[in-house]
């Protein structure tokens, strides 16, 4: 059953991703790939700043910060739509749910499923 969850997550059209409490690419499946350009290996250990734009990123960390720190967000359970960037620097507009992923009852970093919508806006 894991292989079969492994190649699941791996092979989704939308992009599956985690990222650690410091904000590190943990993992990064297919979708990702094609949604932001960017091969896993480019991405795995690298921050999360390749894909937010420059002028959203301080407002992106304090709110990374706060949900680490109280568990809680505003956006559980919901689709956020935010602006995003490719590898080549072109602009996107993606939506995406995010879990919180805890390790041994600590707020170990953030999960996501995101979508390319950009046709639709």
């Amino acid at each position: 059953m894991t292989d079969f969850l492994t190649q699941m997550a791996e092979k989704a059209d939308d992009g599956i991703m985690f990222a650690d409490a410091d904000g590190l690419i943990r993992y990064w499946n297919e979708g990702c790939e094609k949604i932001f350009g960017f091969t896993s290996e480019e991405a795995l250990g690298g921050s999360l700043d390749i894909i937010i734009p420059e002028k959203h990123r301080e407002r992106h960390w304090k709110g990374w910060a706060k949900v680490l720190e109280t568990g809680e967000t505003a956006y559980h359970g919901k689709m956020l739509k935010v602006p995003a960037i490719k590898k080549n620097g072109e602009k996107l507009l993606i939506e995406f749910s995010i879990q919180i992923v805890e390790e041994n009852g600590v707020n170990a970093g953030f999960t996501a499923i995101i979508r390319d919508v950009t046709s639709r806006s």
